[in-house]
């Protein structure tokens, strides 16, 4: 793990960033490229995975953050961190597929959880999940979440988040108690 953390630099996205993240997040998802990573969802959606709008909208957002991780001044993974009382939405979370695999993104979701602890006292973590990807879903069980059963549908209709290529896609909430992080 600590070769994934080597020479990691965390920190927030300007409005600089907005088009190097839309691009990381459309390859960790979205068309052919985002296939050299293990996080494609491009047999389920095709279209965008977010814009710059989108992308602007969480920066610009006062109860919101959108880290940046960079390597070699490479921007290689982002994550958005909401402030919602209690506990902290976790989304908008893409690595690099030439770097999937490799423990990169456990070093990100555990500095992510460590902001949230750290900068707003938050005692969980929520993310929303397609429920049909169960591999993801397991690797969230393996970093601590759990499922809740509670689903929210997709937004069919709406492209802004991508072209469903099947009718079964919903949300389902996961949960991470966060007071217990820095021993894990």
């Amino acid at each position: 793990m600590e070769s994934a953390a080597t020479a990691l630099v965390f920190r927030d996205a300007t409005d600089a960033d907005v088009d190097t993240l839309v691009a990381l997040i459309e390859s960790a998802y979205r068309g052919d490229s985002s296939r050299a990573g293990w996080t494609t969802e491009a047999d389920i959606l095709e279209g965008q995975r977010t814009d710059p709008e989108g992308v602007l909208e969480v920066i610009k957002s006062p109860d919101s953050r959108l880290l940046t991780v960079e390597r070699e001044g490479r921007v290689v993974a982002c994550c958005q961190l909401e402030h919602r009382g209690a506990h902290a939405y976790f989304g908008m979370f893409a690595v690099s597929p030439a770097l999937q695999g490799a423990g990169l993104g456990k070093v990100v979701i555990a500095e992510a959880e460590r902001l949230a602890r750290e900068t707003w006292d938050a005692t969980e973590m929520h993310m929303t999940v397609i429920t049909v990807r169960e591999d993801l879903i397991a690797w969230y069980e393996r970093r601590g979440y759990r499922r809740t059963g509670k689903t929210t549908p997709f937004p069919y209709g709406d492209e802004r988040f991508g072209i469903p290529q099947r009718d079964d896609l919903e949300f389902e909430l996961l949960v991470k108690e966060l007071k217990d992080t820095e021993l894990a």
